[in-house]
């Protein structure tokens, strides 16, 4: 009976068999008020003592729609001899909710044991390891184990289903995978299984619990292991991992998975789309992300304003703001979110005044600005050197919205002020902002005083730096190259001898551009790509080119200890001036070069790369680290502030 009772999930779905089939009072009921009616009825007429028509009452305030947990309570307090039905619903019910009752779920399961009259059922114990997980006690759910091993219910599939969900939310993954492999084992050898579908899917929806559980904790090598091994896959299996490599960063694996999707035929769904598009993003894959965006459209995929959102930050990040601008005219109530990646996008595009523009209309259509558009609104008016401007929002997003401002606020304050050569007022504000200033904001004030040449803030800085994170590169390298910049190589000597004592490396430049799909990746002096003769001869002439332009080498750029010859040389095998090279050489004439890299574009490339483009006639943009560079007719979109 309580089996049959447990698989009615819905009023709508009653059957003429079904317990409450007995009660159309019940069913019928729309509010609390209702069923406390016919609940004060049954007392009145005596029938409440009808244990399954109590259950019924029990069932409606626990599990309904409607639930009333504190009357759901009251009611089972008041059952003479409540059966397993009823303290599975009341444990069920108290395990879903808020606050402490699911350790009060734990508490009357205990209540249930020392009661004695009645037995826990295949049903009782999903409910109570639900519990063991919303309580943090890992104890008390490997205690729970016990138990069901005690009353027989190892080999059940649904409660062991149950066991291996409660150990992935508490991180125990080798208990979890274990449970996982006994659970195929098991089941999976059986070849009625084979040809029960529902089991199937139920086994698949396991594995991707646990894949996912892997891939919570970081641990994607785990994760691709054990995806590989699935004897079969849903198109939830290759959501968890392109989701998964995307939100850690891993972004052509992310996009490799993708592909790998599409060449064994599963459908990317709406969840599919969502996933891979911050991947492509990062890669600023434009040529991919434009499929997807077609995708969308010929599958009557509904672009709402979660995937339209992510839309406009893939179309903003590879290099296209009119496209990102075209999805946020189609969305039919752009939201808060959806606002702010336009804003973003704009900022990042160097079109500050569009994208105040847009602060202006998103205000005039009564959304309210979250604290995060304030964020890339700061971050624009520091692109742009607005100094008065970012105040103005600063003060605005505090003293109109009331947003406390955060870490990241400051951040943008620091950077803003820090650019525009304000360095003393930027460290007072860190000095005195009330929240503990973390590394990122003491970098932005370090990058200023490598900006604006200010060795002696600088050497504070950074020593302050290597305190707080003595492992990160960061201040290292930035006091490095204040040092070489000034021809200091001594001090410069000095600091790299120490980093390598320390063991601590600098991140490489890279760079990459997408050709027909495919990422190309360069990093500095490299000459491993299959065309690296052809791109070597295209540098050449690139610098026969640059110099007939009257161009000189900033030879300031390179911070090593060598000679002018040696230092020019090397500026032309920065990893960007690669990545132009083999666009150039591999696309028609005209055609727009796009190139996205790691780091911040240095001085010497972003000067070459205004006279590449009026000499080619190509419109070439770089993404860095901090913005976008549209090179045009000997120009860039920065006006040269970035």
């Amino acid at each position: 009976m309580n089996s049959t009772i447990i698989r009615q999930p819905t009023v709508a779905t009653i059957s003429p068999t079904h317990p409450s089939s007995h009660f159309p009072q019940i069913t019928r009921c729309k509010t609390m008020r209702d069923i406390q009616q016919v609940h004060a009825h049954f007392i009145k007429t005596g029938q409440i003592h009808d244990t399954l028509a109590a259950a019924e009452i029990l069932r409606f305030c626990s599990l309904s729609t409607l639930r009333d947990v504190g009357y759901a309570r009251k009611v089972f307090h008041q059952m003479r001899e409540p059966n397993c039905f009823s303290w599975n619903t009341i444990i069920r019910s108290l395990a879903e909710s808020d606050g402490d009752e699911p350790m009060e779920a734990l508490l009357l399961f205990c209540e249930m044991l020392c009661d004695g009259g009645v037995i826990p059922n295949r049903f009782t114990f999903p409910s109570v390891l639900k519990a063991c997980a919303r309580t943090c006690s890992l104890e008390a759910g490997k205690q729970v184990h016990g138990m069901i091993l005690k009353f027989g219910f190892g080999s059940d599939e649904f409660v062991a289903s149950n066991l291996v969900r409660m150990y992935v939310m508490f991180g125990a993954m080798e208990i979890a995978q274990f449970l996982l492999n006994k659970i195929t084992v098991e089941y999976g050898s059986d070849s009625k299984l084979l040809r029960d579908k529902r089991r199937q899917e139920g086994t698949i929806v396991l594995w991707n619990v646990v894949i996912d559980g892997y891939v919570r904790l970081g641990d994607l090598r785990a994760a691709r292991e054990l995806f590989d091994k699935m004897p079969q896959r849903s198109v939830v299996s290759w959501n968890v991992m392109i989701s998964g490599y995307a939100q850690n960063g891993y972004f052509k694996e992310a996009m490799e998975m993708f592909r790998l999707m599409q060449m064994e035929e599963v459908c990317p769904n709406y969840v599919t789309l969502v996933s891979v598009l911050p991947a492509i993003s990062g890669l600023g894959a434009l040529e991919l992300g434009k499929w997807v965006h077609l995708y969308a459209e010929r599958n009557g995929i509904e672009i709402d304003d979660v995937l339209g959102s992510a839309l406009i930050d893939m179309y903003s990040k590879s290099g296209s703001i009119e496209k990102a601008l075209q999805v946020f005219g189609v969305i039919p109530k752009p939201n808060a979110i959806t606002w702010n990646a336009i804003i973003g996008g704009l900022a990042m595009h160097g079109c500050v005044k569009d994208a105040l523009d847009f602060f202006s209309r998103m205000e005039q259509a009564s959304i309210t600005p979250s604290d995060v558009v304030y964020i890339v609104i700061l971050s624009a008016c520091s692109h742009a050197g607005l100094v008065e401007g970012g105040h103005w929002f600063f003060n605005h997003m505090a003293n109109v919205h009331g947003f406390e401002p955060r870490i990241e606020h400051y951040g943008c304050m620091v950077d803003l002020l820090g650019r525009a050569g304000l360095l003393e007022e930027a460290e007072e504000l860190i000095l005195n902002m009330p929240i503990k200033p973390d590394d990122v904001i003491w970098k932005a004030l370090l990058g200023a005083c490598k900006i604006h040449g200010n060795v002696e803030m600088g050497n504070r800085i950074a020593k302050i730096l290597m305190d707080m994170a003595p492992r990160d590169s960061g201040a290292y390298v930035a006091l490095s190259n204040m040092y070489a910049s000034l021809g200091d190589w001594e001090a410069v000597a000095k600091l790299r001898l120490k980093m390598k004592e320390m063991d601590i490396r600098k991140d490489p430049g890279c760079s990459w551009i997408e050709l027909d799909g495919v990422i190309h990746e360069f990093l500095v002096e490299d000459d491993s790509h299959p065309r690296a003769k052809e791109i070597h001869l295209m540098l050449k002439e690139i610098s026969e080119q640059l110099r007939l332009e009257g161009y000189k080498p900033k030879t300031t750029e390179v911070l090593l200890n060598m000679d002018d010859e040696d230092k020019e040389s090397a500026l032309c095998y920065h990893s960007e001036k690669i990545a132009i090279a083999f666009g150039l050489i591999s696309t028609t004439p005209e055609a727009p070069l796009k190139v996205v890299k790691n780091l911040r574009i240095c001085g010497d490339c972003h000067s070459s790369m205004k006279i590449i483009s009026k000499v080619y006639e190509r419109k070439i943009i770089v993404r860095d680290r901090r913005r976008f560079h549209h090179f045009e007719h000997g120009s860039c979109s920065c006006m040269d502030y970035w």
